[in-house]
């Protein structure tokens, strides 16, 4: 209900409203879209984190400059990268690549708190556009966060929500962006050869209960998709 609702401010604020207007009160969204308050202040705290809001101590909630743009992906917010590609209108098909169970490797190991050599599921994924390469995605998760075995699991669907089903709840993410290349073994071996330079985003991922429970190196296409990061003084 809480991303339903986000959608639906995000537009308002682009359809409606211009820099500087007032966004209706807390009551007045909460009647307007049935739900509790509580649930639209946490998705006002997401605007302005998206930095679509800005807040005035004892007069409400504005637009903001930022928000008369298209903000095509505000990287301070967590969000599945099928969630992330369907907002920006692209129709998305997910290709399974590989799975399989592997040891950790070292830098993974350090950055989800295990031992070395510890088992993770790596999951090696390829989202679409029609026919279009758009991200190019390895996944690793801690082995005890998906008990059973690797073949009764649907890996084309979320990831994120199958982590949720077994209690591991993402909160938030440690990331870290830079313009590379996709390796070659990954060009040659999935035909992707032409694409460069990506936009890779390496995330550790940490559940609202402190576990480091998924690492993330997502290759984003650096001619398609776009981040955008909100600079205050």
């Amino acid at each position: 209900m809480t991303s339903q609702v986000h959608d639906l401010l995000t537009q308002l604020i682009r359809d409606e409203l211009k820099p500087g207007d007032q966004l209706p009160s807390e009551p007045e969204l909460s009647v307007r879209y049935s739900v509790s308050r509580s649930t639209i202040r946490e998705v006002l705290k997401l605007l302005e984190q998206d930095g679509l809001v800005y807040a005035v101590q004892g007069r409400g909630r504005f637009v903001s400059v930022l928000g008369a743009f298209s903000v095509e992906r505000p990287i301070t917010r967590y969000e599945s990268l099928t969630d992330m590609l369907s907002s920006l209108g692209y129709d998305i098909t997910t290709v399974v690549l590989d799975v399989r169970e592997v040891e950790a490797p070292a830098r993974v190991a350090e950055l989800l708190d295990l031992p070395a050599g510890e088992p993770v599921i790596q999951l090696t994924r390829l989202r679409l556009n029609g026919e279009e390469p758009l991200v190019f995605n390895i996944d690793m998760v801690r082995r005890d966060a998906l008990p059973g075995p690797l073949t009764y699991r649907d890996w084309g669907s979320s990831l994120i929500g199958a982590l949720e089903a077994h209690g591991h709840v993402i909160e938030t993410s440690a990331a870290r962006i830079s313009a590379t290349n996709l390796p070659s073994e990954f060009t040659d071996r999935y035909n992707l050869a032409g694409l460069d330079p990506w936009l890779a985003i390496e995330e550790t991922c940490i559940t609202r209960d402190g576990v480091r429970v998924l690492y993330a190196c997502d290759y984003h296409r650096g001619d398609l998709i776009a981040f955008n990061v909100l600079r205050r003084r």
